[in-house]
């Protein structure tokens, strides 16, 4: 399923999808969300698991990128024969990586290997040459979340290809040496990394906990917004509904 980027006067908002259930992605589809990231490097997704997803998300008409666990060839390959609409690529820190993980996910002027038959392709019905045309239209996003990758940040988002650039606070933080995604040393990284992004051209994105910093960070010029994941959602929405501690406890 084809996805396109926001345009600079608009922006998307998505989630995470971290439980391995075609149903999940169904019912996130009804929902008006503009997206959706299936987390395959910190959720339990094999390619089975997937597959169904990326099936569900056709069905429903939610378009569903995939955090790959790598950027290695057969990675990006596999997630984009299976029909996603683009890759979210984890720990990319310098241009030159930017540029073989584009590689990888091009056909013209890159290594993409094809195949007539899969998803991606129609099953075959497209033919060769659409194909190659839509498989050259999947979005490709490289994570900045290391003190190397702010520094490349400018040169990152300049890469040809490279949709844009999304923001990984908290393995920033850790890179730092801290254990905190809202310290002011994490913050004014995240400034200049959405200044290079902006500045190149490209879709800046991140994740917000809240409306609130959404709305802060919508007006520094972020597009692209993943909010909370399925499993933060329903454990909101139980917490919402639930009895509080001392009414539990009395009833012990």
């Amino acid at each position: 399923m084809s996805y396109t980027l926001p345009a600079a006067d608009s922006f998307h908002v998505g989630t995470f999808i971290k439980t391995t259930s075609p149903q999940v992605v169904e019912i996130l589809g009804g929902t008006g969300l503009d997206f959706a990231v299936l987390d395959a490097e910190h959720a339990p997704f094999d390619r089975a698991a997937l597959d169904l997803a990326l099936l569900a998300g056709r069905a429903a008409q939610l378009p569903l990128l995939v955090r790959v666990v790598d950027r290695e060839a057969a990675t990006l390959l596999s997630v984009l024969d299976l029909g996603a609409a683009g890759v979210l690529v984890p720990h990319v820190d310098s241009a030159a990586q930017a540029r073989d993980v584009v590689a990888h996910c091009r056909y013209v002027g890159g290594d993409r290997g094809f195949s007539s038959l899969p998803r991606a392709a129609g099953y075959g019905a497209l033919g060769m040459k659409a194909a190659i045309a839509q498989g050259d239209r999947s979005v490709v996003m490289c994570q900045i979340e290391s003190v190397q990758a702010v520094e490349q940040a400018a040169q990152i988002a300049a890469v040809p290809g490279v949709g844009g650039i999304f923001i990984g606070r908290a393995d920033l933080a850790l890179s730092m040496g801290l254990d905190d995604a809202q310290h002011a040393q994490v913050l004014a990284a995240t400034e200049r990394v959405i200044r290079a992004g902006l500045e190149a051209g490209k879709v800046v994105g991140m994740v917000v906990g809240s409306l609130a910093e959404r709305e802060r960070y919508l007006a520094f010029g972020v597009r692209w917004f993943l909010q909370a994941s399925d499993q933060a959602l329903l454990r909101q929405a139980a917490q919402a509904i639930a009895r509080p501690a001392s009414a539990r406890q009395g009833a012990a």
